[in-house]
């Protein structure tokens, strides 16, 4: 890895906290330099009908000023900010996503669940000793709470529940008032959530039970304080701390030894999960860990400058899963990157995320192949729009799917999608390498040249190899007249030099 490289950042905007963490990269090791912590509680924002508020809104774009004032001067690439429950929920997300990048100065990435639990594991076991026992990895963050098996530095399993501190404190505890009727509700509601994973997350199948984040460190301490346990949290210690809560009354009263007011206010709905999640998942014992997701984004930041990349992984599997024609795969990446490339020339803007995109688009646009040969672009734009992709923002998934579902039948489907002239390139370059290869076989192509200018692009190529493959030529006129009706002019040159030849294969 280079100098370039040498401090990362990485942004984790939870539904509690919003948490900025710089580290300096020696080697494949991260060493913290500096951190920041807002409580945000961005989750309390949301209304009944999943709508962010204006005060939710005004507190996290306030915090990402400030984080932003902290990050300038970084490299786009070596920071990164990662969105979870809230920004997944929220019905306004993208209008809020695009103020808060604004106030941050850097791009956003909502992650899925699983993929939240992926990072989380990540950041989790590089702080841990090594070893290939089964360890189960619990963070309840604001609006939901991430469960994780996994062994070594591979993760095994990966399920995210929508439940979380700030979003069952709101929902059970509203008046701030805590009795026996509402914890009990609140314990319920968690335990019902908690069937859909039980049989697979359940004691016998890990060895040892860790919590990670906020909410499982605020009760550990709070246990420790208490002199219930030596720092883990303990099913006794637990209903000790609940007898506690209970007798207290009031979430404006709990001044307990070692509880942040900011974890104060979230505390009863972060009790009532753990609570559950012993009961449920047969926990007696959970140990602490100092590991947590913006750990994993820095390690996963620092896996994808050497080459380690988990979205390359996950292509490669889902090209295994979905039994993809890797020669024919090849074929279309090679080109469709080539012409990419030259399309680049012309923008005079750097290709380096673009053709990666589009080297993942080329692996994956065949796999809806397996769900049916007709309209196979919408299956397989479906599948990459809605699968779990550990590694994959959503945003890159939908860009994939987009580019996925632009690669054949007409463009007309496109019109209002297609947003960036990079876009337009990368769409172009993808068709005609489709079309070029339609044979799937290892025809000798001739040299291509290709240029664009705004919506205006330009092949050349040799005259008299078009003229010996008539039935490509024909299908370059089509695609000229797809591209046409949303405005974007395609010139193949040689094919005006044999238009007699190709008239005489189009019927009628």
């Amino acid at each position: 890895m280079n100098n370039a490289h040498s401090t990362l950042a990485a942004v984790d905007l939870g539904s509690n906290s919003f948490r900025l963490q710089v580290a300096r990269v020696e080697g494949d090791q991260i060493y913290p330099l500096d951190s920041l912590r807002e409580p945000v509680r961005l989750a309390a924002g949301l209304t009944p009908e999943k709508w962010l508020d204006d005060g939710a809104q005004s507190r996290a774009l306030e915090c990402l000023s400030r984080f932003g004032e902290r990050l300038r001067g970084f490299a786009s690439e070596d920071v990164r900010a990662v969105g979870t429950n809230t920004f997944r929920v929220a019905k306004n997300s993208r209008e809020f996503l695009r103020k808060a990048e604004s106030a941050l100065g850097f791009p956003i990435d909502i992650v899925a669940g699983r993929e939240e639990a992926r990072l989380i594991y990540l950041g989790v076991i590089h702080g841990l000793p090594a070893t290939q026992a089964k360890r189960l990895v619990i963070d309840i963050g604001g609006g939901s709470t991430e469960f994780i098996i996994g062994a070594g530095l591979k993760p095994q399993k990966l399920e995210s529940l929508y439940m979380g501190c700030v979003s069952f404190t709101v929902r059970y505890f509203p008046d701030g008032r805590i009795g026996k009727s509402n914890l009990k509700q609140a314990e319920v509601a968690a335990r019902m959530e908690l069937q859909t994973i039980t049989k697979q997350f359940s004691a016998g199948h890990w060895s040892e039970a860790l919590g990670s984040s906020g909410t499982a460190r605020a009760l550990g301490d709070l246990l420790q304080a208490h002199g219930w346990s030596d720092g883990e949290i303990t099913d006794d210690g637990l209903d000790k701390l609940r007898s506690l809560v209970l007798k207290i009354g009031s979430v404006g009263d709990l001044s307990l030894p070692s509880l942040r007011p900011d974890r104060a206010v979230v505390l009863p709905g972060g009790l009532a999960i753990m609570s559950a999640i012993f009961s449920e998942l047969g926990v007696k014992r959970m140990a602490m860990t100092n590991g947590a997701m913006r750990q994993g984004i820095l390690y996963d930041m620092l896996g994808r400058f050497h080459q380690h990349d988990m979205r390359d992984v996950t292509v490669v599997q889902f090209m295994k899963r979905y039994h993809v024609d890797l020669e024919q795969a090849r074929r279309v990446e090679l080109l469709a990157l080539e012409l990419l490339r030259q399309f680049s020339g012309d923008l005079h803007r750097d290709p380096d995320y673009p053709l990666q995109l589009l080297s993942w688009a080329a692996r994956l646009h065949e796999i809806g192949l397996t769900v049916a040969h007709n309209g196979y672009h919408k299956h397989s734009s479906y599948v990459i729009s809605f699968a779990d992709m550990p590694g994959f923002a959503r945003t890159e998934q939908a860009h994939l799917a987009m580019l996925v579902l632009a690669h054949r039948g007409t463009m007309e489907k496109m019109k209002g999608q297609i947003a960036d002239s990079f876009d337009l390139a990368m769409i172009m370059a993808f068709r005609l390498s489709v079309l070029f290869h339609r044979s799937r076989t290892d025809v000798r192509l001739p040299e291509l040249e290709a240029h664009c200018e705004g919506k205006r692009f330009r092949i050349r190529l040799n005259t008299p190899w078009l003229a010996a493959n008539p039935l490509t030529a024909v299908a370059l006129r089509e695609e000229i007249k797809e591209w046409k009706r949303i405005g974007v002019t395609l010139e193949v040159e040689a094919l005006y030099e044999i238009t007699s030849d190709v008239d005489a294969l189009i019927p009628g």
